[in-house]
């Protein structure tokens, strides 16, 4: 079977992409389409689609293309997973010529942190230096 990464906004399925973030992530339930729709605006994604052209995959990466880039919402629906489609995503996230040579690529996992690792992610070297502002339920509560 024939599968395709591409870095093309305009093939996203913004409509599912929504829905499995606001309903199925475990970092995002409740966020709005209006949201997902300005964070797909000002970053980098990627989709795996099938030989249909159906969207299986997502991924996002917020990048400054010099120095650094942070990788998030990254998914592959219930119905593909098992059949390789986050290693084939994490290989063209990792290949993209937008991203080579950073000081500092991060992300956070709770859910797949052997698939980082396999890409050289480790936990930050200096914990202590990093520091957050975390509104985990924000989506669902209201702005802090």
């Amino acid at each position: 079977m024939v599968f395709v990464v591409d870095t093309d906004k305009a093939r996203l399925d913004v409509a599912m992409i929504h829905r499995f973030l606001s309903e199925e992530s475990t970092w995002a339930l409740g966020i709005p389409r209006e949201l997902v729709q300005r964070a797909i605006d000002h970053s980098l994604c990627f989709g795996v689609y099938g030989a249909d052209g159906a969207q299986l995959a997502f991924a996002r990466v917020i990048t400054d293309q010099a120095t650094f880039a942070y990788l998030l919402d990254v998914f592959v629906l219930p119905a593909h997973r098992g059949q390789g489609h986050s290693t084939r995503l994490m290989d063209a996230v990792m290949a993209h010529p937008g991203l080579q040579g950073l000081r500092r690529f991060m992300l956070a996992t709770m859910t797949a942190p052997d698939l980082y690792a396999r890409y050289g992610f480790a936990p930050p070297a200096l914990p202590q230096a990093l520091m957050e502002r975390n509104f985990p339920d924000i989506y669902r509560s209201g702005p802090a």
